[in-house]
């Protein structure tokens, strides 16, 4: 399934990308046209094909790995706890 979505989310890309550039090439022509083009190739852009890739590429990742808590920060900097000899 991974790989069948893969191949969705680069035609939606290639898709708003090329919106985008037909957009710009007859922006002299007819500019209400090309502005339309180039607004709805932004939003397949990034408000369809991001958030698909996303979600699947985040499945089965855990959230809390990537989150900037105290103990993720030690373990990033090679620190144990914060606990000193002298208590």
């Amino acid at each position: 399934m991974k790989k069948y979505s893969r191949y969705i989310i680069t035609a939606i890309l290639l898709g708003s990308l090329g919106l985008i550039i037909y957009g710009f090439t007859i922006i002299e022509d007819d500019p209400l046209t090309a502005n339309k083009c180039i607004g709805f190739g932004t939003v397949g852009i990034f408000l369809v094909a991001m958030p698909l890739f996303l979600i699947t590429e985040s499945k089965g990742k855990k959230m809390k790995d990537y989150m900037l808590t105290e103990e993720n920060i030690r373990r990033m900097q090679g620190r144990k706890d914060k606990h000193t000899e002298d208590q």
